[in-house]
């Protein structure tokens, strides 16, 4: 299949083999998410929501930097033109909440998102890192919480995924310290899933979600809309949730196929374990 690219302002979008890749491309100043990588990041989920042909999501960025985290330069201007009505903590609360709308689709985007880490993933990045569902890194890579170096608290809805992913006490000692961690002890504390070679960690990511591609999307979307809510939803919520969705699934055409091909002991379309022995 011919490869699309797609421009933005500060990434672009690469679509091809069921498998769309978007690319911070602002390696001058480390990939920071900016307010205009954040419209990037609207323009690219309003491709991919409605496109059925794509079955899975890298993020990632160009020269060797993954994300720095928030624009200083944006916020330096902030703190020397307080009284500017952009600048004031009301428009603030609005930037956010407008960037939490990003965060919430890109959690439920109902495929595999898969983010590949080469070098800093640092506050913001580190927080886009974990919305992602795997967390591919270099061995170059490195994570860290580090909005207390500039007096701010996390954002991204760090503080919300971080302790799900690594632990309340853990997640205090990262926020606090606001420490780097690297990619060998980002594995062991659960962050990432697999540590590939700089040099081959763009074309392992896509082989990684070519994986996918033959996965059952309807399943695939609901485990997740689940698995997201499963910590604060209530076990007679929770069961309700799973039988709507099972009785979804078990009527799609990808459960005929699945059945037919197994009764007839042909392979099935998705087999991980099968594909990871090639």
């Amino acid at each position: 299949m011919q490869r699309e690219t797609i421009p933005l302002r500060e990434a672009r979008l690469e679509i091809g083999d069921g498998i769309a890749e978007l690319i911070h491309d602002r390696p001058e100043r480390r990939n920071p998410m900016s307010l205009t990588l954040r419209q990037d990041y609207t323009d690219m989920l309003d491709r991919v929501e409605r496109d059925p042909d794509i079955r899975a999501l890298i993020i990632t960025g160009s020269g060797g930097s993954f994300c720095s985290g928030g624009d200083l330069g944006d916020l330096k201007s902030r703190v020397e033109q307080p009284d500017a009505p952009q600048n004031s903590p009301d428009a603030m609360r609005r930037r956010l909440l407008a960037l939490h709308d990003r965060v919430a689709r890109l959690r439920n985007l109902e495929m595999p998102v898969i983010a590949a880490v080469d070098g800093p993933a640092l506050g913001a990045g580190m927080g886009l890192a974990l919305v992602a569902d795997f967390v591919l890194a270099s061995p170059r890579a490195f994570f860290g919480m580090s909005f207390a170096k500039v007096g701010l608290v996390p954002d991204m809805a760090s503080a919300y995924f971080l302790p799900r992913v690594v632990g309340m006490s853990m997640a205090k000692e990262l926020m606090l310290t606001a420490r780097k961690v690297g990619a060998e002890e980002a594995k062991q504390l659960g962050i990432v899933h697999a540590i590939y070679p700089h040099e081959t960690l763009a074309e392992q990511a896509r082989q990684f979600a070519l994986r996918f591609v033959e996965a059952p999307p309807q399943a695939m979307g609901a485990m997740k809309r689940m698995l997201n809510s499963s910590f604060e939803t209530s076990y007679g919520a929770f069961v309700e949730l799973e039988a709507n969705a099972q009785a979804v699934a078990s009527t799609t055409a990808y459960h005929a196929d699945a059945l037919r091909r197994f009764a007839e002991g042909k392979p099935l379309r998705y087999d991980w374990d099968r594909v990871a022995k090639r």
